[in-house]
């Protein structure tokens, strides 16, 4: 690890087990997020790789007792999710470059945008749960360069059994978005 993502670890790490509420919780991990995008001088070069075709997700630091993990989102210019849920708690930090966030929610005539979408910069910061929102669909705000997010989950993120939601149905179908780096090459 790092010299700027070991503290943070240590305040998640504190935060999930001093904090019941999740209001709360999602306070000290905005709070904690801010202080580790405040810099964009630690992020091993091998996490921040982008891939031509899809984004990139690299396990930066899994909690042992997987109550929550810690990624990198590499996003290549133009790249964006599909639309997609998280089924637990997430606070996002914008590293280096822009993205894009839409909300949506499931409709009977499938899935229907909600609210304006939210644009992250560097050191912004934002958060997903079941209970203030958690379906979403993240795109790179630019077609000529990468940007990079860091995310901390409440649960080891990439081995989840999670949801991508089709636009026009709302239909539903599983997925496990993995890692593009082994877990046991991450702390």
């Amino acid at each position: 690890m790092s010299d700027r993502l070991d503290p943070f670890v240590a305040a998640v790490t504190a935060a999930v087990e001093r904090c019941a509420d999740e209001a709360q919780l999602l306070d000290r991990l905005e709070h904690a997020m801010r202080q580790l995008v405040a810099a964009d001088d630690w992020l091993p070069a091998e996490r921040a790789q982008p891939h031509p075709q899809h984004y990139q997700q690299y396990l930066l630091h899994c909690d042992p007792q997987q109550r929550f993990s810690v990624v990198s989102f590499v996003w290549g210019p133009g790249q964006q999710t599909p639309i997609h849920d998280h089924t637990v708690w997430g606070v996002i930090g914008m590293l280096r470059g822009a993205e894009i966030g839409q909300h949506y929610r499931r409709t009977p005539r499938g899935m229907q945008a909600e609210g304006t979408p939210e644009r992250l910069n560097p050191g912004d910061v934002a958060a997903v749960s079941p209970r203030i929102g958690d379906i979403h669909r993240v795109s790179n705000a630019f077609d000529d360069r990468v940007s990079v997010s860091i995310h901390v989950y409440g649960t080891d993120i990439g081995r989840l059994t999670r949801h991508v939601f089709d636009p026009q149905t709302g239909a539903v179908k599983d997925f496990v978005s993995g890692y593009a780096n082994a877990c046991k090459a991450a702390t």
